[in-house]
């Protein structure tokens, strides 16, 4: 009893009574599980952020001024001029060291495409301090555009990632790729993303190119999950090459952010990567996924579907397709005609605007 009581056992013993006293008189809090920060919704932006470019400081700038997204949208204005107020300073600090960094022949458009970028924040300012909401959302969406565009004046000149060998005969997207997808409903565009999704892509503007989707069928329309098409009239499920009459296959294929290689054959659930985000996510309406059956991840095809967005249903960094199904690209215009597309409708055709020259029909 009296090594219990010691002085050092009751200086424990004192720690002990209030712990208790504590805990009975406010209970342990229980906070949500939510994702940490917001998740980027906004195809544009998730485009812009999966560059393999390392320009810290131009993104920055992209970064602050995304965040007014949320700002405006909550009316806060003092905070909105703020942050543009913090834009201005940053274009200003970063303008030059930029522009270093650029190749000669690049750097004289990137000094105008500075001055066009003061000029949008000086009328952002403006329209923040008007609270002038839709002015604000446009000139914002300008100046965005332009800071992309400097951005992809910063990629690699060679592919930056290794495809594994056992795929050289299969066609790749070394780049990007913008297609007009023709509909009954109307035109969509969409952006095809090959530097992430080097394959699926170069199987998707492949097909595309070869007239593949012509006048194809939505086989499968499931309200606020998705729209699917690719399925060619006939006994055939996919897309069967003519050189060797067999049904070509692409492996499942997906990048994160926090590794310098792409996974391909290998779901989150299986690398027990259950909290992470894709560098290309199901995140948006519109984004462009590659279907492949329950039995397996590596005979998708040629079918693919629009991911329909709903928040509730299929919350931003939450779903059950990341990485489960590779996504390759996001619908940037006609979100209208694609909410409005059902099993009845049908691809007209997918034509390639820009960006064939990223094609390689092997390695």
């Amino acid at each position: 009893m009296q090594n219990f009581l010691s002085n050092q056992n009751k200086h424990f013993l004192f720690l002990i009574l209030i712990l208790i006293h504590v805990c009975l008189l406010k209970p342990t809090q229980v906070f949500a599980d939510l994702p940490t920060g917001n998740a980027v919704k906004d195809p544009n932006a998730i485009l812009r952020n999966s560059l393999p470019i390392k320009q810290v400081e131009l993104q920055e700038i992209q970064h602050k001024l995304e965040d007014t997204s949320d700002l405006v949208r909550g009316g806060r204005w003092p905070a909105l001029s703020k942050t543009v107020t913090k834009c201005q300073s940053l274009l200003k600090k970063y303008k030059s060291r930029i522009i270093e960094e650029l190749p000669n022949e690049k750097q004289k458009i990137a000094e105008n495409t500075f001055l066009d970028l003061k000029n949008d924040f000086d009328n952002l300012q403006d329209e923040a301090k008007s609270k002038d909401k839709y002015s604000f959302i446009t000139t914002r969406r300008e100046a965005l555009d332009k800071i992309g565009g400097l951005e992809e004046y910063f990629l690699p000149n060679e592919f930056p990632y290794s495809i594994p060998s056992e795929f050289d005969h299969l066609p790749r997207l070394l780049g990007r790729a913008k297609v007009n997808i023709k509909t009954s409903k109307g035109d969509m565009q969409a952006i095809i993303d090959g530097f992430n999704a080097p394959l699926t892509a170069g199987a998707f503007i492949d097909l595309s190119s070869k007239n593949f989707y012509s006048n194809m069928p939505i086989n499968r329309a499931e309200e606020f999950f998705v729209l699917q098409t690719g399925d060619p009239v006939g006994n055939e499920i996919g897309y069967i090459d003519p050189e060797t009459n067999v049904e070509r296959h692409v492996p499942l294929e997906i990048r994160i952010p926090t590794e310098s290689e792409t996974f391909y054959n290998e779901t989150f659930e299986e690398l027990g990567l259950y909290t992470e985000t894709p560098t290309l996510p199901f995140a948006t309406l519109g984004t462009l996924g590659w279907s492949h059956s329950s039995a397996a991840v590596d005979d998708g095809s040629s079918q693919f579907f629009f991911f329909l967005y709903e928040a509730e249903l299929n919350p931003a960094g939450r779903n059950l397709i990341d990485g489960r199904n590779a996504a390759f690209g996001y619908v940037i215009e006609g979100f209208d005609v694609l909410e409005e597309l059902t099993k009845d409708d049908t691809i007209i055709s997918i034509d390639v605007l820009y960006g064939m020259d990223k094609l390689k029909l092997n390695a």
